[in-house]
């Protein structure tokens, strides 16, 4: 049973990444490229996936913060903020989307819903979907009569789990525009854990 869910799961971010659009991505990519600073926003499990980009950039040797960390500097004209919410409302990652664009920092979305107050307020969003769908059938039989189910992965797990692939390929792709292999990343990498 675990075997069968973990490929069904699998087929489901395929799914998901196979409707990213090309020219979201481009946009986030020249946006990242050409930021001075780096800030990361989420809550959650959203919080969690991009700690894990943050490493993985410092490990790219990119100026990179996690919003709310006690070492985190202010942000200015010219930095980048990327904010991680599926729902795209988060109230703590709102708030911090709501300052950034007031202090006049670039702010990338990644959230499930285009029409999100997140999204609305971002210079540029990447849509990437798995959360919940309103209005979803949350019964056994309604699901089987209409053939909309519960997503195996509860409470947006899909769009993280898509977002945390995303965001690797994001790294694999800076891996190779900078012509750095794992070694250089390496030696980036914290050594007193």
């Amino acid at each position: 049973m675990v075997i069968k869910t973990a490929k069904e799961i699998n087929k489901m971010i395929k799914e998901v990444l196979d409707k990213l659009d090309k020219k979201q991505v481009d946009e986030f990519m020249e946006k990242l490229i050409h930021s001075r600073n780096i800030f990361v926003s989420g809550a959650g499990r959203s919080g969690l996936v991009g700690r894990a980009f943050a490493m993985r950039l410092m490990h790219l040797g990119f100026n990179v913060y996690v919003v709310g960390e006690t070492i985190t500097p202010p942000v200015r004209p010219g930095d980048l903020l990327i904010a991680i919410s599926g729902s795209g409302k988060t109230s703590a990652t709102l708030t911090t989307v709501k300052t950034a664009k007031e202090l006049k920092t670039t702010v990338i979305a990644i959230t499930s819903f285009k029409d999100s107050p997140i999204a609305k307020l971002a210079d540029c969003t990447v849509l990437i979907g798995g959360r919940e769908m309103k209005g979803m059938k949350r019964d056994y039989i309604s699901g089987q009569l209409t053939g909309v189910h519960e997503p195996l992965t509860p409470l947006g797990g899909l769009f993280e789990l898509s977002t945390m692939i995303f965001l690797d390929s994001v790294i694999t792709k800076l891996m190779r525009l900078y012509e750095e292999g794992e070694s250089d990343l390496r030696k980036r990498h914290a050594n007193i854990e």
